[in-house]
């Protein structure tokens, strides 16, 4: 079975300050989960997201599920509570060069969603979330749930309110298909190698089958989820950058999310995730 270790995000900051260098990749999905940063693998060499990210073609949207506006709840991933559900961990890819988020006191806030929320800070975003399908693809990988979706934009936005950035209205989560054929066609390799495939558009399978799918910031790892993807993204600045983008008008704003669960001989806990900024 391919590995489904994951990383820590102390081995995330090593890779990430290598990864945009070379290209914008970020960490690969079988690193270790430990707090000694010296014994992580090498970085995947991948092409920038940008280029592929503006021609990416549809996101699809399903029936929508009502989400009553209430406070964000910042403390931790697990602790945003969308469904009945315990949301887990992930890993990530990156983009963009960030720039420091100055909060209320003037000071530099890199840090999780467990920061305070500042005074005169936007409110909690209405909206309804989108449904995904959680269609299976053709090799047996389990896709994109309502769940998935939801989680994600629950701590999406609580992070974005802890920062005392505007939050997305819930109904601008959006379900792609396009990311998602992707995420199948890396799952879908019948490499013994969860490294196989990983990356953004360029990267290639050991069986030579085309790459299929739109590109996004890449997140992955074993036991993931919606939430857990979110924080590790605004945890790397380069991510940060590209799917939150401080300082940027939210307006026409739309955030795309795709999910697979498992892959060819990966367990369902294996998850790949991609998600990206985009117009409505």
């Amino acid at each position: 079975m391919k590995k489904s270790a994951f990383l820590s995000s102390a081995a995330t900051v090593v890779l990430l300050l290598i990864a945009p260098l070379i290209g914008g990749a970020g960490p690969g999905l079988n690193m270790s989960v430990v707090a000694d940063v010296g014994t992580t693998a090498p970085p995947l060499a991948i092409r920038p997201v940008a280029a592929s990210i503006a021609a990416a073609p549809r996101i699809a949207i399903a029936t929508t599920t009502r989400v009553a506006p209430e406070p964000a709840v910042v403390n931790t991933a697990a602790s945003v509570g969308v469904t009945s559900q315990s949301w887990a961990n992930l890993v990530h890819k990156s983009v963009p060069k960030s720039v420091p988020l100055i909060v209320g006191s003037g000071a530099v806030n890199t840090g999780a969603a467990g920061a305070p929320q500042a005074p005169g800070c936007p409110a909690a975003a209405g909206g309804s979330v989108g449904s995904a399908p959680g269609v299976t693809s053709a090799g047996g990988v389990a896709g994109t749930t309502s769940n998935d979706l939801a989680s994600f934009a629950f701590q999406y936005n609580a992070i974005r309110m802890a920062n005392c950035l505007e939050p997305i209205s819930y109904s601008n989560f959006r379900y792609d298909s396009c990311m998602e054929a992707r995420l199948f066609w890396m799952a879908e390799s019948p490499s013994p190698d969860p490294l196989d495939a990983w990356g953004h558009i360029g990267s290639v399978r050991i069986d030579g089958v085309p790459s299929t799918g739109c590109d996004g910031n890449l997140a992955g790892g074993s036991g993931n989820t919606g939430a857990t993807v979110a924080q590790k993204w605004w945890d790397s600045t380069s991510h940060r950058a590209s799917l939150y983008r401080p300082g940027s008008s939210i307006g026409g704003a739309c955030i795309a999310f795709a999910m697979s669960h498992g892959g060819i001989d990966e367990p369902a806990s294996f998850v790949r995730a991609a998600a990206r900024w985009t117009t409505c």
